[in-house]
């Protein structure tokens, strides 16, 4: 009974948070030095009770907590997390499933199955793909490069997963000059190295050049793989898929997509036309806390050739009690063994919202980006990018003509401490910008207006 009282104590606290997640100001409260004072010390010699624990972090850690769940959070590319996700999540916790087998959690395998055909119909991809759940999207890129990292050699003759790399035909790897970071990152801890990419000259707005494409495979002459985008990290923009596409199979390539946010543009009968080709590719990697709005450890990797994925992934052991392709056993499309069973939460975000639900959260958000843009369109500020998607890039000019990056920077900083609203700084094409990312299913246009002349008082103040 004390584990009741507890949880239901628990569910209040969290309760109050959310009831006032609207309101909160944006950015955190407390100094980090505050937050040590709150949350360290000694650690106790004798425990204390486990309510007194929770109201007791509940308390301590709530300054330092940033409202990236709310409706004004517009940093990174973060989306908040729909009801039904949220509270299948807290169930997630509690069943405490290890998702490695079928026979660890059917429940949690059954619901993995059933959630990656609905995400395969969503997002337009082939039915026959396989999906695993990751924590987020650089392990999807991570594993979905290791299926392909796994074809392009196997295609040459060389078994990398018995091998390794010594010895190995070396792999061309081609991206986009503004390739994300976690694509690097999966190169890298796959042994394929982040510098010794090929990188194609991509246009104004960050796409892939086409004609630069070929000009660089002409170049190429070992196992191919070949990196594009659906959603430039600052731009929103597209890579031309259907011609990259075409471009990798006539050579005998893997193409991976990365597209975090941007893939989810296939939701919408609107918004598809971005994404035109990308179901010709051989690897897809996103993000379920984008815009499905799941809380967070929710990145998705699907792999059109479902031999290829598993035999990237997984491995037998004379204690495992595998399933040998009867059952779903889930450890054999992600690199984890022990994890959380991250299938309830996105079976409940997409059963929730269903097809129309999903089109209108995509569509929304990029309704209210342009809306962003509009209302920050004054004497002084530039939009730089076409608003094609859920991204916006502003450049604020000083009325003296002094250093526009050094007051844009100075821009940012003061509307991150102001809290009305928190939104990020980049650097892009050698331009200081603010960086504005709408993918909040909570997000109104008064949300988006309130920001927008918070952004501009501080402009204002900043100019005179």
């Amino acid at each position: 009974m004390e584990q009741h009282g507890l949880l239901k104590r628990t569910a209040e606290l969290a309760i109050e948070f959310l009831d006032g997640l609207a309101k909160r100001r944006v950015g955190p409260n407390a100094s980090i030095e505050e937050l040590r004072g709150a949350l360290g010390g000694a650690l106790p010699e004798r425990g204390e009770e486990p309510r007194e624990t929770v109201e007791r972090l509940a308390r301590a850690a709530d300054p330092g907590l940033v409202a990236m769940a709310g409706p004004r959070y517009f940093g990174f590319v973060i989306g908040g997390h729909v009801p039904a996700a949220l509270a299948a999540d807290w169930l997630t916790s509690t069943w405490d499933q290890n998702a490695t087998l079928y026979v660890t959690s059917p429940a949690n395998s059954v619901a993995e199955e059933v959630a990656a055909g609905w995400l395969l119909e969503v997002l337009d991809l082939p039915c026959t793909a396989s999906v695993g759940f990751t924590t987020g999207c650089a392990m999807a890129s991570f594993t979905a490069l290791a299926a392909a990292r796994h074809t392009v050699l196997q295609r040459a003759g060389w078994d990398v997963e018995a091998r390794g790399l010594f010895g190995a035909p070396e792999i061309d790897v081609v991206v986009g000059e503004e390739v994300h970071v976690t694509i690097l990152a999966a190169l890298q801890y796959l042994g394929l190295g982040r510098e010794r990419v090929e990188k194609v000259a991509t246009d104004a707005q960050g796409r892939m050049d086409a004609a630069s494409l070929h000009r660089v495979l002409a170049g190429c002459r070992g196992p191919l793989i070949v990196c594009a985008q659906a959603g430039n990290v600052n731009t929103g923009a597209f890579d031309p898929l259907a011609e990259i596409g075409a471009a990798v199979r006539e050579r005998g390539g893997w193409l991976h997509v990365d597209g975090a946010f941007g893939l989810w543009a296939a939701a919408s009968p609107s918004l598809a036309h971005l994404v035109r080709g990308a179901a010709g590719a051989d690897s897809w990697a996103t993000d379920g806390h984008k815009w499905l709005n799941v809380p967070y450890d929710s990145g998705i990797v699907i792999v059109n050739d479902a031999e290829s994925h598993r035999a990237a992934m997984t491995i037998a052991a004379a204690y495992l009690v595998q399933t040998e392709g009867r059952e779903r056993d889930p450890f054999d499309y992600v690199p984890e063994f022990s994890r959380r069973a991250r299938g309830f939460t996105v079976w409940a975000a997409l059963r929730s919202l269903g097809r129309q639900g999903i089109a209108d959260l995509v569509e929304r958000c990029c309704a209210l980006a342009r809306r962003f843009a509009e209302r920050l369109g004054q004497p002084g500020v530039e939009i730089l990018n076409e608003v094609v998607l859920n991204q916006v890039l502003v450049r604020f000019h000083p009325p003296d003509g002094g250093d526009v990056d050094v007051f844009t920077r100075e821009v940012i900083a003061r509307v991150q401490a102001d809290g009305t609203c928190w939104l990020g700084g980049t650097t892009w094409h050698g331009m200081a910008a603010m960086r504005i990312s709408v993918s909040n299913w909570s997000t109104t246009e008064e949300d988006v207006d309130r920001s927008a002349e918070a952004i501009l008082r501080i402009y204002w103040t900043a100019s005179s």
